[in-house]
């Protein structure tokens, strides 16, 4: 994809961000200050409850008032803000930028989550995979719409394999979110086990086009390997047709019964159409997004 191609997609993305959103505001957080309402006690204007004054108490937070009625320092307590914490996990393999309408949504896609997590101010990490290549990347490169060259230098080893997870530090309570066509053998329950580690909130969105959904082969092909771009002619047949949609039907029957045991919504987004209607396909929901009004 072009630079212009990609400035384009994160207009289209942050224009998508204003009407719909990640569900972070659905959970209650611990840790670092933040717009959100945490699990503990901190210094926001959310009164929360009174408690008796300790020594070492911050004297900024003693209620004065009932000190003078009653003679005995007490504490007003207010309700932590903090920061949620979000790891995103991008597979950038070859099977998404095979065909320009995946490429186009897959980017969005991408631009999306970031900004979505951005305007939250949410402590954000980013890490592009491809089978068992593994990079963060920063901020600065996607919004200097430089990630796609990280992407291209990650793909030296085995780019059909499974994203490997194992080796990204997520961290505890994270909302993890993986984004992924899921067009790649191996078992959905260790994947999405490995995104709930440590308490983490997974979520999936996966971009589809209706030429791998829905294909209307009849005849003789020359099939293209979009990981390894090796060509294998086929002459298909109703029944070879027949057997490919069973497949992939089943496939994502797999994934879908997955997420459901691990609580993960997962939502697949078309390719076609603009980004917020296909959004609405599945990811609302689904509650791997949600509306912003």
């Amino acid at each position: 994809m072009t630079p212009e191609e990609l400035k384009a997609c994160y207009t289209s993305a942050s224009v998508c961000a204003e009407k719909l959103r990640l569900p972070l505001r659905s959970r209650v957080w611990k840790g670092q200050a933040g717009e959100f309402l945490g699990a503990g006690t901190g210094s926001s204007l959310d009164f929360q409850d009174h408690r008796s004054y300790v020594p070492g108490d911050d004297p900024r937070h003693i209620n004065w008032q009932a000190y003078a009625r009653t003679g005995h320092y007490s504490m007003k307590l207010y309700r932590e803000e903090v920061r949620p914490v979000v790891d995103l996990v991008v597979d950038v393999s070859e099977s998404h930028f095979f065909e320009p309408a995946k490429a186009r949504r897959s980017a969005q896609l991408f631009y999306f989550l970031a900004e979505s997590a951005s305007r939250a101010g949410a402590a954000l990490r980013i890490y592009l995979v491809v089978g068992p290549e593994m990079r963060p990347i920063p901020m600065e490169e996607v919004r200097t719409h430089r990630w796609l060259e990280t992407a291209s230098g990650l793909r030296s080893g085995d780019p059909a394999a499974p994203p490997d997870l194992s080796a990204i530090p997520f961290r505890a309570n994270a909302f993890r979110v993986l984004l992924s066509d899921l067009l790649f053998p191996g078992d959905p329950h260790h994947l999405i086990r490995l995104l709930g580690q440590r308490h983490g909130s997974p979520v999936l969105l996966a971009p589809f086009t209706t030429a791998e959904a829905n294909p209307e082969w009849q005849g003789n092909y020359e099939f293209v390997e979009a990981e390894l771009h090796t060509r294998h002619p086929h002459r298909i047949e109703p029944a070879i047709l027949k057997r490919y949609l069973k497949t992939y039907a089943n496939h994502f029957a797999l994934w879908k019964n997955a997420a459901r045991r691990y609580n993960a919504p997962l939502a697949r987004v078309p390719a076609t159409g603009d980004l917020e209607a296909a959004l609405h396909h599945e990811a609302l929901s689904s509650g791997a997004l949600e509306s912003t009004s």
